[in-house]
């Protein structure tokens, strides 16, 4: 890899090479000129935060393994994790540039400058880049039939560990994979274009860029706004943990305005809390906000979680070729600046009608329903590999304060991340119920010394995820529907190689190892329902509920539904947008029936506040 100012300046030439090239050479990148534009324009800004996050994004993912025992979480990247997930985004890319071409009856460059015309048009730069400098090499291969396995490891995009097997999505060639690899290495000849990029991943060593990554960093690291001028912990900005995370901040130019606060002087005058609800109402000079909302047990609702939680997804048609299209991608750069989860469709905080299949129903949106002075006051405070032990971390993000709030729903659900990990030797780093034990209280005890009196927690069961491979292995995935060869048995066993699934003890073909990590799920549900009946807490109540895929599975089944329906298609992992929609009435349901003190009334104003206040505001 080259490194320091000659490759920044390598990269900058071949960049400057590439538009001479493409666009005549009128057109010649500043440097400078760009990045003044950018500080001046939030929407470039944003795209080139998008080129910068998934990288850094997969990064942070690769170094956030399950920490076992009392081991500290690592500080450094696991280069072999990094290393699987560019080969995984290696395979995916080359696979859907080969079946472009199939699809389109055009050539393998035809094809790739046709997936760049799909990208969102100022992002689409980049992508040129990345076919000019990769798509010969790609062409030449696939027109030889070589594989995307085959294409990636020559590219060394995939890398063999010593002693490690090849890992691969689709079936060898019939020479063997090494045999093919090596004619295919012999084949393509490594251009100084090629070698020049490769120091790509020291991006964020461009002096212009080194700022801007630190603050991604430190977005991804804390999980708090990237734009929040107040430093409340809300923002009005979407994205970026912005207010699709968190209810959306109405001043953000003053840190006593916020979602979930107690209002200040009944908001006679302005909306201190963000709902809308404010003023004096004319006919008898009484504050609206004191007479719709006083006593009437306002309360917000926060999630602590995982990727199922934040409503992890990837659209399937980013990879079927048969439905791809410029409408495809252009949720593109909301998505990655999300950490492609979707939380303002999520079953706990989602607002939103859903874009992406299905219906949006939560506890917030059925909550604000209830009692319209809630709206706004929302929290989904997850991550991606979220589990009891970094939630202890994460949980310092929480936006609440004891004098000046209201009460708030806590729900606690890191569903599967206590037994899923992707090492090879799985079980060794699942946490134990003492650790799991451990974990929790201490969570409680953080909850208990910030959440306002009268609040409440529920702790959520783990999953049984034996329903993945149950209804998933024999089934094509998004990739493999076009030619029919690549299942989810193939896709789980491809990721297990590279040491990136999502959980080795239950996508696999192991039955035995499938059961003890139900066993163990089972284990830890049970310390949570054992903490839930035995431990007190001086500000909040605490419940414990099962996760509901058995009903939610019953339900679907009743509405005319298929399994496989209620997981997401692309990673097949994930509950799916129907999945959570239905979760959200039976837990709603199960709290109706058992805890109806956890939900409060319902506001008798409602109808007023809707006829006065409109959308309040909206979301």
């Amino acid at each position: 890899m080259l490194s320091g100012s000659s490759n920044h300046c390598g990269l900058r030439s071949l960049v400057i090479r590439f538009y001479r090239r493409r666009h005549g050479s009128c057109m010649q990148p500043s440097w400078s000129s760009q990045a003044s534009r950018m500080r001046g324009s939030r929407q470039t800004f944003l795209n080139l935060f998008c080129i910068l996050w998934l990288p850094l994004l997969l990064k942070a993912a690769s170094s956030s393994p399950l920490p076992h025992g009392s081991d500290p979480p690592p500080s450094a990247l696991p280069s072999g994790l990094y290393k699987g997930h560019t080969c995984v985004g290696c395979v995916l890319v080359v696979s859907v540039i080969e079946q472009l071409a199939q699809w389109h009856n055009s050539t393998v460059k035809a094809a790739a400058e046709r997936l760049c015309t799909y990208i969102p048009e100022k992002l689409q730069g980049f992508c040129y880049v990345l076919a000019e400098l990769y798509g010969p090499h790609i062409a030449e291969l696939i027109d030889r039939e070589m594989n995307a396995d085959v294409v990636c490891h020559s590219l060394r995009l995939c890398k063999q560990d010593p002693g490690q097997p090849l890992c691969h999505l689709y079936p060898p060639p019939k020479v063997g994979l090494s045999t093919a690899i090596r004619k295919a290495k012999r084949i393509m000849k490594t251009s100084k274009d090629l070698k020049i990029f490769t120091g790509f991943s020291s991006v964020c060593a461009f002096p212009l860029l080194a700022n801007l990554c630190e603050k991604i960093k430190y977005v991804i690291r804390n999980k708090l706004p990237f734009e929040d001028f107040d430093g409340d912990k809300f923002s009005t900005f979407p994205t970026l943990r912005g207010y699709h995370w968190r209810g959306r901040d109405c001043n953000d130019k003053n840190i006593t305005v916020y979602p979930g606060r107690r209002p200040v002087n009944w908001d006679v005058e302005s909306d201190s809390n963000c709902n809308g609800i404010w003023g004096v109402d004319p006919k008898d000079g009484s504050p609206y906000e004191e007479k719709f909302c006083k006593g009437a047990g306002s309360q917000g609702v926060v999630l602590l979680g995982d990727s199922a939680g934040a409503h992890f997804h990837i659209p399937p048609e980013w990879m079927t070729v048969t439905q791809m299209s410029a409408k495809s991608f252009a949720n593109l750069p909301m998505a990655f600046t999300d950490e492609l989860d979707w939380p303002q469709f999520s079953e706990i905080t989602g607002f939103l009608n859903s874009t992406i299949g299905g219906w949006t129903d939560s506890l917030y949106l059925r909550l604000r329903r209830r009692n319209r002075c809630n709206h706004r006051d929302l929290q989904n405070i997850s991550q991606n590999g979220g589990s009891s032990r970094n939630l202890l971390n994460l949980i310092k993000s929480l936006a609440r304060n004891q004098l000046l709030d209201n009460p708030a729903i806590v729900i606690y659900a890191t569903i599967g991340n206590d037994v899923c990990n992707g090492n090879r030797d799985t079980l060794a780093h699942m946490t134990t119920s003492q650790e799991m034990h451990s974990n929790v209280v201490q969570a409680l005890r953080y909850l208990d010394s910030h959440l306002p009196n009268g609040s409440h927690v529920i702790l959520t069961g783990l999953v049984d995820g034996r329903f993945l491979w149950d209804n998933l292995h024999d089934r094509y995935h998004p990739l493999g529907q076009l030619n029919r060869d690549v299942t989810y048995r193939q896709l789980y066993s491809f990721l297990d190689c590279l040491q990136v699934s999502p959980c080795s003890g239950w996508l696999t073909p192991n039955e035995t190892l499938r059961n003890l990590t139900s066993e163990r799920a089972l284990q830890l549900s049970n310390v949570l329902k054992e903490i839930a009946r035995s431990e007190k807490f001086a500000n909040f109540d605490i419940f414990y509920m099962d996760f509901p895929l058995r009903q939610t599975a019953e339900e679907w089944r009743k509405m005319g539904g298929e399994p496989w329906q209620l997981i997401e298609p692309v990673d097949g992992f994930h509950p799916s947008q129907i999945a959570a929609a239905l979760g959200t009435s039976i837990t709603w349901q199960k709290a109706l029936h058992e805890w109806p003190q956890v939900l409060g009334r319902e506001n008798p104003f409602n109808d007023q506040i809707e006829a006065i206040f409109k959308d309040q505001g909206g979301h």
